[in-house]
């Protein structure tokens, strides 16, 4: 069993079918794509992984616990944290300012920042921050206004918010969205050293497959709200099935 299991899930909108009998397994300390072309319920599913959504029918079951209909605050607490397509950053405050939130957040629900005043515990929090900002080679920008950064930063600056809260499971839906190509390739770095460097788990959705080819080890192809293939990323390329669904071709 993988640490992520999605059995039998099925999620209609009125008369529209947006995932049928989604099965999905993710193994722990892997790296696993989910691919699609545009309306294939990638989004959707992804919404159901993180309890926003609960399914007609199935289950999403992480490390043994259902996900289903718990607040994103409980999710957090199981060890999930979730990367979305626009980065949600703290665009009036530093970057130093933006890690240190994770940390000294009290996660209650409120999402609300304890006062932070000047002590040996504030001291512990901009370690922390610092440490976790050198380790993502952002330390020298610490005090830049993250609104004024690149995407590529806020990304890079989201993904090490997410770290701070010791998640088990990363979660990012099209992180690599908008980037310049350099960016792109960065973040592709980043996320490569985060799997080899961390015990964690990472389930992307992804449309770059320059992003998914150099990063996944198993590929799940969705189209139409249902799997059509998961294999490797050897195995999926050029396979008639993902070719129909991408380019209309006879399979």
């Amino acid at each position: 069993m993988g640490i992520l299991e999605v059995k039998n899930v099925n999620k209609r909108f009125g008369g529209l079918q947006a995932l049928g009998d989604v099965n999905l397994s993710v193994a722990e300390n892997s790296c696993h794509a989910i691919i699609g072309p545009n309306g294939a319920g990638k989004s959707t599913l992804l919404n159901v992984l993180v309890g926003k959504l609960i399914p007609d029918t199935g289950s999403v079951m992480f490390d043994g616990q259902s996900v289903l209909g718990r607040k994103p605050y409980e999710i957090n607490q199981m060890g999930i944290s979730r990367v979305f397509q626009t980065p949600e950053i703290f665009g009036d405050l530093s970057v130093l300012e933006n890690m240190m939130i994770p940390i000294f957040a009290k996660r209650d629900g409120s999402f609300r920042m304890h006062a932070i005043e000047r002590s040996d515990q504030e001291k512990e929090v901009v370690e922390k921050a610092e440490s976790l900002l050198e380790d993502l080679n952002m330390v020298d920008k610490r005090h830049f206004h993250s609104a004024s950064m690149s995407r590529g930063d806020k990304r890079r600056l989201e993904i090490g918010m997410c770290l701070a809260q010791s998640p088990r499971l990363l979660l990012l839906d099209e992180p690599t969205a908008g980037m310049a190509r350099a960016d792109t390739n960065n973040t592709i770095d980043l996320l490569k050293q985060i799997k080899d460097e961390r015990d964690i788990t990472i389930a992307i959705i992804e449309h770059d497959m320059h992003v998914v080819f150099s990063l996944a080890e198993r590929i799940t192809v969705l189209a139409q709200g249902t799997p059509l293939v998961e294999d490797t990323p050897e195995k999926i390329k050029g396979h008639p099935k993902v070719r129909e669904a991408y380019l209309g071709e006879a399979a």
